[in-house]
């Protein structure tokens, strides 16, 4: 039920500071958001006193996919995403992050959950346009283009996850994630809080975290939202180089994990920890320290 792992070695993002988690959106009787209010607090003191967080030493390690054939999800990312083999019957790679399948069927697409869309980006969309056609990929909107953006469409894979692909010549191959929340700007902070990233405007006009190439992006989503778990996109997940210490102090800020970190062999042999916790608007999340 892990990631397992070819796994990258650590980076280090712009630097946290401590926080009392609160759910997005949530507010103080005189009606400014209690995530805001908090975050200044918490800023000015870990100014003051420049403590170090472990939250530094995130980084984007995978993500969990659910299909019911994970031979053939890893053969249609290869063929269709440019993802390459690594030695895991149920797993392949897009750059340095893994992508994962747990074998079985989905309860319901990545669509009306927190995490709506994967994004991936090539150097001519028009072609690869051309050759998911060709292939009967399932396209959702036509490829279009921004003006200040860039080109874009939205496919989606054979077992419900929806992925939006983008002529984006300065981040090519695996591009973003894009969450859906109730309040993306408290939903973002959460995310810098407990995984750190570095804060950047995509083109100048999408806020986001980076961590290395891949971007977090969060738009706004009015109603309710699945939980990820069990749906076409299960799970986000991050890695640091000591788990322990990072549960502590992602403890320290409120959040509760759904899986204390315990000790996992993946399928190439490789010892690591697990653990889980589940993030703003149901989104579920792995936790890992790839090796042990």
């Amino acid at each position: 039920m892990a990631c397992g792992s070819d796994c990258r070695p650590t980076g280090s993002g712009r630097a946290s500071v401590p926080f009392a988690a609160q759910t997005p959106g949530g507010r103080s009787p005189g009606g400014i958001p209690m995530t805001r209010r908090l975050l200044a607090l918490v800023a000015l003191i870990a100014w003051l006193t420049g403590a170090p967080t472990v939250a530094a030493a995130a980084d984007y390690h995978h993500i969990h996919l659910i299909a019911t054939s994970a031979a053939e999800a890893k053969e249609w990312y290869m063929t269709h995403m440019g993802c390459t083999d690594y030695g895991r019957h149920n797993a392949c790679a897009a750059g340095d992050t893994l992508i994962i399948f747990f074998e079985r069927e989905p309860t319901g697409p990545s669509v009306g959950s927190g995490v709506d869309h994967i994004g991936f980006s090539f150097s001519d969309l028009a072609a690869k346009m051309d050759s998911f056609e060709a292939a009967g990929i399932r396209i959702l909107e036509p490829m279009r283009e921004i003006d200040g953006l860039f080109k874009l469409a939205f496919i989606e894979d054979p077992w419900g996850t929806k992925i939006e692909v983008v002529e984006d010549t300065e981040w090519l191959g695996f591009h973003h994630l894009h969450l859906r929340s109730a309040d993306p700007a408290a939903a973002l902070d959460w995310y810098e809080h407990i995984f750190a990233g570095e804060r950047d405007s995509l083109k100048g006009r999408i806020a986001g975290l980076r961590y290395g190439t891949v971007w977090l992006l969060i738009s706004q989503h009015d109603g309710e939202l699945a939980p990820t778990e069990g749906r076409a996109f299960d799970h986000l997940g991050w890695q640091f180089p000591d788990l322990r210490s990072a549960a502590e102090e992602i403890k320290g800020k409120g959040v509760d994990f759904t899986m204390e970190p315990r000790p996992f062999t993946n399928p190439l042999g490789e010892d690591m920890l697990i653990s889980f916790v589940v993030g703003p608007d149901g989104v579920r999340i792995e936790i890992v320290q790839p090796r042990v």
